[in-house]
């Protein structure tokens, strides 16, 4: 099990939060999603390692940012 933490930047209310937990959400091997408003942080719990792209691709495809 493997877990990473990313801050999204853009995100202002649940729909927000809603739409990254479930493009994230649908990437493989991703087990869980946990999406912090307040703090833009969003913690991404997988079976293995997943490639750090592939979840920024996900935010994006949500409308967000992946800050660097």
């Amino acid at each position: 099990m493997s877990t990473a933490t990313y801050t999204v930047a853009g995100m202002t209310c649940g729909h927000c939060v809603g739409s990254v937990k479930e493009e994230v959400g649908q990437v493989a091997g991703v087990t869980a999603v946990d999406v912090d408003l307040a703090t833009g942080k969003v913690t991404v719990t997988s079976d293995g390692p997943v490639d750090d792209s592939l979840i920024a691709e996900a935010v994006e495809e949500a409308g967000y940012e992946v800050k660097v």
